[in-house]
């Protein structure tokens, strides 16, 4: 049985890194989605777009380590973390932040085309309260990386403030008018599958059993994630490595899921939205 983690971060050097890993394959997860945090994170000094390659090039080497001396694969994701963003903004004044976000994209495009990493993310608006004009700001490198998604044909992890029903079809407005909506996950998304359905996107849900049960009420269409950050000052948040498989193996035994919609949401969705296929 395939179960995946479709949001993860790990980090050798602030967290438990690859025992947190090995702690989600030894309650049964087979497949993850390594999330790139920051360029900071990697220790990576960022005054161009081109230093974003060091932080991306870290995840990728990650990743392969991680597959080569444990059971599960790791898939990696990278991105522009909207709080960084804010900061380099902070540090570098509105143009020059958006133009070495613009070449961190770039950087983005050459790894994805050539097959290095499996998607975009997590990028988006910061999920704290911020001045508009960083909102619009952010909204604008969106747009750009929703274009890029479109162009490569590759999936987009979107990191935002909380979501309401309105918030989605805003979101849903933007993504029909410069992305692929098939290719939109909404991370952290709150458990409206049906809403999430009508505008094209997918909603990764935080596997937290009330969360799950909630969103099978209204469908099958959803993915599921720990957010697991490996940060030792802040242990097991979002939620633990042994989540995602604790909660779904759980929800087949009160068959509130059956193994098609194991199957279902933790591989052939998966398999469709990243074009990678499971072994």
């Amino acid at each position: 049985m395939y179960i995946t983690d479709n949001h993860m971060h790990v980090d050798p050097i602030r967290g438990k890194g690859l025992d947190a890993v090995k702690e989600f394959s030894s309650a049964g997860g087979t497949h993850f989605m390594l999330v790139y945090k920051t360029a900071y994170d990697s220790g990576a000094k960022i005054n161009t777009g081109k230093d974003f390659a060091k932080a991306y090039d870290y995840v990728i080497s990650l990743s392969k380590k991680i597959n080569k001396e444990t059971n599960v694969m790791s898939y990696p994701i990278i991105g522009l973390h909207p709080a960084e963003f804010h900061r380099m903004i902070t540090d570098y004044g509105k143009e020059k932040a958006f133009e070495i976000s613009l070449e961190a994209l770039n950087e983005i495009e050459k790894r994805v085309s050539d097959g290095l990493a499996f998607g975009i993310g997590e990028v988006g608006r910061p999920h704290y309260e911020v001045d508009k004009e960083i909102v619009d700001l952010s909204n604008e490198f969106l747009i750009e990386v929703l274009k890029l998604s479109k162009k490569i044909k590759c999936p987009v992890q979107l990191h935002t403030e909380t979501f309401d029903e309105k918030k989605f079809f805003e979101l849903g407005d933007l993504v029909k008018k410069y992305g692929d909506s098939k290719k939109v996950i909404k991370h952290f998304s709150p458990p409206m599958i049906s809403v999430c359905e009508k505008i094209g996107i997918y909603p990764s849900i935080v596997a937290r059993e009330k969360n799950i049960i909630k969103a099978c009420e209204e469908g099958k269409r959803f993915l599921m994630e720990t957010d697991y950050i490996d940060d030792n000052e802040r242990p097991g948040a979002v939620v633990g490595p042994k989540t995602v498989p604790k909660t779904t193996k759980k929800l087949l035994e009160k068959n509130i899921l059956s193994k098609e919609d194991i199957d279902y949401i933790h591989r052939y969705l998966i398999e469709e939205i990243y074009d990678i296929e499971f072994i």
